[in-house]
């Protein structure tokens, strides 16, 4: 099996610390809010990865967090924690907030078939661990005390940076002027652990009064509990690179003294129609948002997973259309094949899918590739075999593949559909008038034509 490497930045072979086991730690959500679908993707790679992984013979210990408490608005340790603001804005307390959008979150990775880690570790359950942790890099002196906080120095660890490969951070500590009014030793050394003010909700006993821990070392200290000294893949999103895994790299191997993790991987930005996803552009979508347009979670997965995870996905609506007619077409084809005779297809066609799809998803997970020697061999004539191979591809792709003759809930009636094909045919001839009257024919009897490229789906209003 092979992976990327974001630390090298080249493709290794994955050679495993225990063999025939993998241990591995994702980057897990912060409980503040409902994820959206730029947040569902890194899962969606977590969780083909770890299919991938299994689907090599592999054993698997993976683990990932719950952020409940510690992660700031500014990912470099500024403003507000994101718990606390949550909890203010909606005057419940931060743990009724965490119940309520973990409880969320699973609903939604359920839903697109992300299996659980083993572990899922929560950062409130793990305070004292975390300020040992903290304590231990003090008495070490890579931590220092100021008037808010506890902070790790990174003038003392000289590699800082090279997960990012921003040297420039590097070069400017030894002469870096600290403002006077700044505390801070170096401009970007960072908080390990949070003195609270009084009215700060959630804060703990420390030898530092009451306070709370910071966000990156919940990681550290977490895959360290449960994984060991030392550990295979650490997996997350770029947007954790520069900051949050740079600065879980410098203390991990502060307090061990050697790596901790030999394979990060990262997955790559969604866009929306080419821009950045931000909440202030009013451009992040819900799973449930997705479906109330019409959209499958099933659309939503095969949508991602036709992109490498290394490559930035641009989402649109016209693309989830597309992805919506080839996930139904792949069922039918599959379903065709579910019912069909076995021993019709030669079994060296058989071989060579389960070879080409096994070659292609464990090079760094090429899904895509994979994707396209399932519908290659779909174009067989349907037997059971096919099916078969369709059903071991699926345990990596996970779209439900068996489900292929189940009746969809949303089928559409006859005289929705007639409507629907004769304001297709309208667009098509230019005819605009009659189209937008067909259109609103259709919204009088509870249905909407979602236009794409190649044709239009209907939702249920």
């Amino acid at each position: 099996m092979i992976v990327y490497n974001t630390l090298t930045r080249r493709k290794e072979e994955l050679v495993t610390v225990h063999p025939g086991e993998v241990r591995m730690y994702s980057c897990g959500p912060t409980v503040y809010s409902r994820a959206h679908m730029g947040n569902m993707r890194a899962y969606i790679f977590m969780d083909t990865l770890r299919r991938v992984i299994k689907f090599n013979g592999y054993k698997l210990l993976g683990v990932m967090n719950i952020t409940d408490v510690g992660h700031l608005t500014s990912d470099a340790d500024d403003g507000d924690d994101k718990m606390e603001k949550a909890a203010k804005k909606t005057g419940k307390s931060p743990w009724e907030i965490a119940e309520h959008f973990t409880k969320l979150f699973f609903e939604d990775t359920d839903k697109l078939n992300i299996e659980r880690p083993e572990i899922v570790a929560k950062a409130t359950d793990h305070i004292a661990d975390m300020l040992e942790f903290v304590e231990a890099l003090v008495e070490k002196g890579y931590g220092y005390e100021t008037s808010d906080g506890i902070y790790f120095d990174i003038s003392k660890f000289p590699s800082y940076g090279k997960l990012s490969g921003n040297t420039r951070l590097s070069d400017n500590i030894a002469g870096a002027r600290v403002d006077v009014n700044d505390e801070k030793r170096n401009p970007a050394d960072f908080a390990l652990w949070k003195k609270a003010p009084k009215e700060h909700i959630m804060q703990w006993d420390s030898p530092w009064g009451r306070s709370y821990p910071g966000w990156h070392i919940e990681c550290s200290t977490m895959s360290r509990k449960y994984l060991g000294d030392t550990f295979d893949i650490h997996t997350g999103g770029v947007d954790h690179i520069p900051i949050h895994h740079e600065n879980e790299i410098a203390q991990s191997e502060a307090l061990l003294g050697h790596p901790a993790v030999h394979y990060w991987m990262h997955v790559e930005f969604m866009q929306v129609d080419g821009r950045k996803m931000s909440k202030s552009l009013g451009n992040t979508y819900t799973l449930d948002q997705l479906e109330e347009r019409g959209y499958s979670p099933m659309d939503f997965r095969y949508f991602c997973l036709n992109t490498h995870y290394r490559k930035k996905l641009n989402f649109t609506f016209e693309g989830m259309d597309g992805a919506k007619t080839a996930y139904s077409r792949l069922l039918a084809l599959v379903g065709a094949c579910k019912h069909a005779e076995s021993g019709t297809t030669d079994p060296e066609i058989i071989r060579q899918f389960d070879k080409a799809f096994l070659d292609a998803v464990s090079d760094d997970l090429n899904i895509p590739l994979g994707l396209g020697e399932l519908w290659t061999l779909l174009k067989n004539p349907p037997s059971r075999d096919i099916y078969d191979a369709a059903m071991r591809a699926d345990k990596v792709l996970a779209l439900s593949l068996d489900k292929c003759d189940e009746k969809k809930d949303d089928d559409v009636p006859a005289d929705i559909r007639d409507i629907a094909e004769r304001r297709f045919a309208a667009r098509k001839a230019k005819n605009w008038a009659e189209s937008d009257a067909l259109r609103a024919e259709l919204a009088e009897k509870g249905w909407t034509a979602l236009d794409s490229k190649d044709g239009y789906s209907l939702k249920k209003n």
